[in-house]
């Protein structure tokens, strides 16, 4: 058991649907074990102020359906200054704590790296809705999130095609198109623009609509992730350019609620059970990983190394001819 017997969990940066399947997936596997579990609210910044609950297996038994984090979630800015990973660390060593099991993205991994010098023993588990962390093929919340993205431009076309509009629909992802190329191609979107693929050229979306008009469609439809471009700006410029009415949705934070799909229930608990069996194993600083969609870890400091996914070319070129 490596002498584990008091253990800490906590939810970091942007919540995303999976992250309750992972806590009460750590309970019950710590429970297995005999080791007790202490839940830190509000992640990093819960660590650095000491707010916590106790979790066993009554608090967490009914939540595999919820969406969010039970645990509360933060972005810390605190966190990035010594003296208060220090802080963070002198709560943890003065109650006990063995462990910590961090869920959450990139930033969450870089915290945890940090938090290595001041002796804290961590494993990661990765829950990100973007999908963007590199030694992982899922992250928790991708599925959902891809699904609530899908179920809302369906909606928005079908108001597209009774009015004959074009409908540019902005959808989250950071530095990552996984939801707008999968959410795109999913209700056969005209266009799919992605931070992965943009080179800036607005002329080549506005003509494949003017060619797609000039072919006697009267409606079509924009995908867009955030950060590539401004999707009201984009609009306009569809609507000065070819005369067809445009109209923007901003899909925003429902993307992020709501109740997790059975695929990130299921990989949300095979990730928490797998962080506690690491920690029972002796292994520490550690992040746990899909890899051929099978459970693997990887040191941290190896994990952040590593390049980022690239989208898949097969499904990017997929998405082209599926669009003509």
């Amino acid at each position: 058991m490596n002498n584990i017997k008091k253990i800490a969990v906590l939810t970091s940066g942007g919540d995303a649907p999976g992250m309750n399947s992972a806590i009460r997936a750590v309970v019950y596997s710590a429970h297995h074990f005999g080791i007790e579990v202490v839940g830190i609210l509000r992640g990093y910044e819960g660590l650095i102020d000491w707010e916590t609950i106790s979790l066993g297996l009554n608090e967490v038994r009914n939540i595999n359906n919820q969406g969010g984090t039970i645990l509360y979630t933060s972005r810390s800015e605190r966190f990035l200054h010594l003296e208060y990973r220090k802080q963070a660390a002198e709560n943890l060593k003065a109650n006990n704590i063995d462990a910590v099991v961090a869920i959450g993205g990139d930033g969450t991994l870089r915290g945890a790296i940090d938090f290595q010098e001041e002796g804290i023993k961590v494993v990661c588990i990765p829950g990100t809705i973007d999908r963007d962390v590199a030694c992982s093929e899922y992250t928790l919340g991708f599925d959902t999130a891809a699904n609530t993205a899908t179920e809302a431009i369906d909606k928005i076309r079908d108001s597209s095609v009774s009015h004959g509009r074009c409908s540019v629909v902005e959808v989250m992802g950071r530095k990552r198109g996984y939801i707008a190329l999968w959410a795109g191609m999913a209700t056969s979107a005209d266009a799919i623009i992605l931070p992965e693929k943009w080179n800036g050229d607005f002329d080549s979306v506005i003509d494949a609509i003017k060619q797609r008009h000039a072919d006697g469609r009267d409606s079509y439809l924009v995908v867009v992730a955030e950060g590539v471009t401004d999707a009201p700006e984009l609009a306009e410029m569809i609507r000065e350019k070819t005369g067809i009415e445009s109209r923007v949705s901003v899909l925003g934070y429902i993307q992020r609620g709501g109740n997790p799909t059975a695929k990130d229930r299921m990989y949300g608990s095979l990730m928490g059970a797998y962080a506690v069996e690491i920690l029972s194993n002796g292994k520490t600083n550690r992040i746990v990983a899909i890899k051929n969609d099978v459970l693997v870890d990887y040191d941290m400091g190896e994990a952040l190394r590593l390049e980022n996914n690239k989208l898949d070319s097969f499904q990017y070129e997929l998405s082209l001819r599926l669009s003509e």
